[in-house]
């Protein structure tokens, strides 16, 4: 049986990020972890595929993936232990690796783009790249692709830019949360959104909006609040603790804020779902981990990886390419907290 880097990371006690870092003599490691690492490999005889798949033989030998860090947005000094991130370096070592590829891994500052970019003599080699434009602006994306030869940008993208996207769909998913919401009967509803101005939940709000509005049902002002999207801790809007009317069921732009408020709600008494159902997005490895666990919009990160290495194929071996942008649809994910 062929090990993966899942298998190694199971075995290992880390995560699939943590086994690519190793692999790839990248930092994010410590290095008692790395010899750990490769001691693991070592016992279980673990050797990176080296064949090419059938169907014919890819040209790419190697893929960057430019990690634009944002302390003030998703891809903060933390980034490496978010699940998206973990699951995207672990799929896409697996995809490229698995015919006899490489992934470097490149780190930029988003306040010193420019620089950076000058500096990074790994980034000007590159033949391909794949950038995690999360955070990114318009601006940024448009000076990025210009800078960057044969770019694909993923979990971002923007309708009058010409460049590569690979996306999910935002707005289908916030669309589907809002229809199952109603589905189940529920009128006095609330919104958890983003304090940080996030492109990608812009998109997942006006799915949502768009469900209610089908509906002639609107979200009163009094029950739409912010919550930071990557942090698990912090207090809630007063109605929760002072006895006040509060929603039957919220939608959580993300499964953190979701995660945060079945955490608070549990600890101030407020049962869910029988008081408040509650509803994220992302299907994060953590959802299932709580009580209740969490129904959630799924989030096909590999299908999301596979198409990128498959469109970032086209684009470097055919000179008459035009970008294209891609848009992978989400699957609603019914558990305890909603059903």
């Amino acid at each position: 049986m062929k090990l993966k880097m899942s298998d190694i990371a199971k075995e290992a006690g880390v995560s699939k990020a943590a086994v690519s870092f190793a692999l790839n003599g990248k930092p994010g490691v410590s290095e008692e972890t790395r010899k750990h690492i490769f001691k693991v490999i070592e016992e279980m005889g673990y050797e990176p595929l080296r064949k090419h798949k059938k169907g014919g033989v890819r040209k790419l030998t190697s893929i960057s993936l430019v990690i634009i860090k944002d302390t003030a947005g998703m891809m903060s000094r933390s980034y490496a232990s978010l699940p998206f991130f973990d699951s995207l370096v672990s799929h896409l070592s697996d995809n490229v690796g698995g015919f006899g590829g490489e992934v470097q891994i490149i780190t930029l500052n988003i306040r010193n783009l420019k620089n950076d970019l000058e500096e990074n003599d790994a980034l000007k080699k590159s033949k391909a790249a794949i950038v995690l434009a999360t955070d990114l602006n318009k601006k940024q994306v448009l000076f990025l692709n210009s800078k960057i030869k044969n770019a694909i940008f993923i979990d971002n993208y923007f309708e009058d830019v010409d460049a590569d996207f690979v996306s999910i769909d935002n707005f289908q998913g916030g669309y589907n949360a809002g229809k199952f919401i109603i589905e189940k009967g529920f009128k006095q509803i609330g919104y958890v959104a983003s304090n940080r101005i996030i492109t990608n939940f812009l998109k997942r709000r006006e799915g949502f909006r768009a469900a209610l509005k089908e509906k002639n049902i609107e979200v009163p002002s009094e029950f739409v609040f912010s919550l930071n999207p990557i942090e698990l801790k912090g207090t809630l809007p007063e109605f929760f603790y002072s006895g006040h009317e509060y929603p039957h069921a919220i939608f959580c732009e993300d499964d953190y804020m979701a995660l945060r408020l079945v955490k608070e709600l549990t600890r101030i008494g407020i049962k869910i779902p029988e008081k408040v159902a509650i509803m994220g997005f992302d299907d994060i490895f953590e959802d299932t981990m709580i009580n209740p666990e969490l129904t959630t919009i799924h989030v096909p990160i590999e299908q999301i990886v596979r198409q990128a290495i498959n469109q970032l194929q086209e684009k470097v071996s055919n000179s008459n390419w035009l970008s294209q942008k891609s848009f992978v649809s989400t699957k609603l994910i019914v558990r305890e907290s909603l059903k």
